[in-house]
């Protein structure tokens, strides 16, 4: 099978990167040298459609090792570093789908490269492989084992198939393990989409005000970063206990129209569409900053900002857009977009570091070799991480620290499992 890649004279500084991240992942490359010797996925095709980065690219080597035949595309037109993919195709023998910058049109033609797989597994980041498995090749949803999911947004439009009953296969929304959310979407997060922003701004946030919409695990994990580097932060939701939560945490809590003439940054991550939009934009300060950091461009509504403005400057600064609109007045206010309104952290920066990413796959490549071995037993359905894999991820997390736990004592377990002693 071919590839369709920027340039595959990228690929020493590809396989330079990949090393890099490799010495970040103990976890992963503990399960890659397991997967080498049992070979759980041997003689399955796997299509991928994640995130194209050195940490996905370790990942893909772990499969392989396991003995699958994997081909990977871009799960987002701006995050895939084109030296990681050179490296893939060349070094490693990963047939590779995705360019730095691809339009619409050849990002789902990409993805149609992974269909034309013929895939016994996929691993998604946002759905959009499985989604396109059922609505234009339904066929496959036959003899497809299962998914794994790895973002929030996918695990959202997955649990909505299976409750329209459209979903068709098990999947498993690795998103919503442990191992994952409470430290991929928080700190991992928390850290990459500030550094995102950094990058492409070079702004100074300490004593500016910056809007966060969203107080998930991925909110509450950019609100501490920020609010660590010196800024006043300001927290809208739509949970009334997310809400709570914040202003519990010492957050101004409001609504967005409110939080719109007060910040200088704004970053979304909601997983929703049009939280910021054309009312927001009117009340915004000459020179806001605004950016997204949930996987779709649909969070803050770019075509309304465009539609108001008198003029757009592309590229300003790489990644960064300046939209002129009327301020009142007579007067005209810019807006700058970060990275087109699309993840920040991936399109400005490069994502998650390693040693977060470490958990997250391993969590991912094992609940696929858990698939496999279930395979025939799993309804359609989106399932949680078994309790094992993500109790063995942490465990091997810790040791690969230099991290010792206390056990509990048989008389601790007793105490524990029984109901007679109380007070």
């Amino acid at each position: 099978m071919g590839s369709d890649i920027q340039n595959i004279k990228l690929a020493d500084a590809g396989r330079k990167r990949i090393e890099w991240a490799d010495k970040d992942m103990p976890v992963l490359a503990h399960i890659r040298a397991r997967f080498r010797a049992k070979k759980p996925f041997k003689g399955l095709r796997l299509s991928a459609c994640l995130h194209v980065t050195a940490e996905t690219a370790n990942l893909m080597r772990t499969l392989k090792e396991g003995g699958a035949n994997v081909v990977l595309c871009a799960s987002n037109p701006l995050s895939t570093q084109d030296d990681v993919a050179a490296s893939l195709v060349r070094d490693y023998k990963i047939p590779v789908f995705a360019r730095r910058g691809e339009n619409r049109k050849t990002f789902f033609a990409h993805i149609a490269q992974a269909i034309a797989h013929k895939p016994d597994l996929t691993m998604d980041d946002g759905a959009d492989l499985v989604n396109a498995i059922h609505t234009s090749h339904p066929a496959l949803c036959r003899t497809l084992i299962g998914s794994m999911e790895e973002t929030t947004t996918g695990v959202i439009r997955l649990r909505a198939m299976a409750r329209d009953g459209a979903l068709k296969i098990p999947v498993v929304a690795v998103n919503d393990a442990k191992t994952k959310n409470l430290f991929d979407n928080r700190y991992g997060t928390g850290q990459s989409t500030l550094e995102g922003i950094l990058r492409a701004t070079h702004v100074l946030l300490s004593g500016s005000t910056m809007v966060v919409a969203g107080y998930g695990w991925c909110g509450k994990g950019l609100v501490r970063r920020a609010q660590g580097m010196g800024a006043n932060v300001i927290v809208t939701e739509v949970d009334s206990v997310k809400a709570l939560e914040a202003a519990m945490d010492g957050f101004r809590v409001m609504p967005m129209k409110k939080a719109a003439a007060l910040g200088n940054v704004f970053c979304t991550v909601t997983g929703d569409i049009n939280v910021i939009t054309k009312e927001h934009f009117k009340l915004m300060k000459d020179g806001a900053i605004v950016c997204n950091s949930g996987h779709f461009d649909v969070e803050v509504n770019v075509r309304a900002l465009a539609k108001m403005a008198r003029a757009v400057r592309k590229g300003v600064r790489p990644n960064v857009d300046e939209y002129l609109i009327p301020g009142g007045k007579g007067k005209t206010k810019r807006i700058y977009v970060l990275a087109e309104g699309r993840l920040v952290n991936l399109s400005a920066a490069e994502g998650h570091s390693p040693s977060v990413m470490d958990m997250s796959f391993a969590t991912q490549a094992l609940a696929g070799a858990w698939v496999v071995k279930q395979k025939g037993n799993l309804a359609p359905q989106v399932y949680d991480v078994p309790a094992e894999i993500e109790d063995e991820v942490s465990h091997l997390k810790l040791s690969a620290m230099g991290i010792r736990i206390d056990t509990l004592t048989e008389e601790q377990r007793k105490y524990l499992s029984a109901w007679q002693e109380g007070t």
